[in-house]
């Protein structure tokens, strides 16, 4: 039977939002073709993760040994590469991370196996791994395409969404790692923490975005007075960066982060690739905007065609009505 590999990230016992996206990914692609999807736990004391992953997958094979315990690539690449050589899988996902930008190359480069970066869309098909990606900063989705099946994958943060879990669990597997010398070329440090104060929009189910329409960063607390209200965090596209009104943390974009919050409101935001690449996942996208013919209107479940300095308050005032009266 055909074999898809899912290498598990986490970081500090949680396990990362990618996983649970390729997972979600993975069981769709392994069940249309009658393969056994594997998810690959690689660690030190990691055995806990494996019941999150398990309703997930057909197997979660836990790999543990003490130079597993921080990610190494060095470590990581040389189990992987045995399993890969060994199993031959049909695809291998991994996350387009820090995590897997260090991993996935030499990897690859080692097994012999092709690479696909980046990717937003995933099909296996006539004997080969196609792969949806973008170029040109966002700007163009190409359609790439391996030489043969086997070709490992790096897969964007916030592309697929994290389903695909069953009533009927896997089976949690042990297996060994085999170290060849106790040589490290590599060695884990310390984790270098986000800056006090700073703030994760990836995680909220509600984001308010700010673009160029702003104006001035005086008025920044308008939409951020909105933001609070609907209980959701303030974030900004590219613009507002590169003019310092907002921190690069606060970036939604190609260059900045991908979100997926359940309502995601666009204020003065126009709607370039780059920025429409960050919010692909959200569930409702709602747009302000003064120009009808913007390209965020496109995408927007919903659609105000207005001057924000008027919508805005007015938008604010009757959502503090309906939540007082509740």
């Amino acid at each position: 039977m055909d074999e898809i590999f899912v290498l598990v990230e986490h970081r500090k016992g949680e396990i990362r939002d990618v996983t649970l996206e390729m997972l979600g990914k993975g069981r769709e692609v392994a069940d249309g073709r009658g393969a056994r999807l594997t998810a690959l736990l690689l660690g030190k004391d990691v055995s806990r993760m494996a019941q999150t992953l398990v309703s997930r997958a057909d197997a979660v094979e836990v790999i543990e040994h003490e130079r597993l315990a921080d990610f190494n690539s060095d470590a990581y690449q040389e189990v992987l590469s045995r399993l890969i050589d060994e199993r031959k899988p049909v695809l291998t996902l991994i996350g387009h991370t820090a995590f897997g930008l260090d991993l996935a190359p030499s990897l690859a480069a080692e097994v012999g196996a092709p690479l696909l970066t980046d990717v937003t869309g995933i099909e296996l098909a006539d004997g080969a791994v196609t792969a949806i990606r973008p170029v040109y900063g966002g700007k163009v989705r190409a359609r790439v395409r391996s030489r043969g099946l086997g070709a490992i994958v790096t897969v964007q943060s916030g592309a697929f969404a994290a389903t695909g879990e069953r009533e009927t669990a896997g089976e949690i597997v042990r297996a060994d790692a085999l170290f060849s010398s106790d040589l490290a070329q590599k060695k884990f440090l310390r984790f270098v923490e986000a800056a006090a104060g700073d703030l994760d929009i990836t995680q909220s189910d509600i984001v308010v975005s700010v673009g160029r329409g702003i104006g001035d960063p005086k008025n920044l607390p308008l939409v951020e007075e909105l933001a609070s209200v609907l209980g959701g965090v303030l974030a900004c596209s590219r613009p507002v960066v590169d003019k310092k009104w907002l921190p690069k943390s606060r970036q939604v974009g190609i260059s900045g982060k991908t979100v997926q919050p359940k309502l995601y409101l666009a204020v003065g935001i126009s709607g370039a690739f780059q920025h429409l690449s960050g919010i692909k996942g959200a569930g409702i996208v709602v747009a302000i905007n003064k120009d009808p013919k913007a390209p965020i209107f496109r995408v927007a479940d919903y659609g105000i065609v207005g001057d924000l300095f008027t919508v805005v308050p007015t938008l604010k005032e009757r959502i503090a009505k309906v939540k007082a009266n509740k």
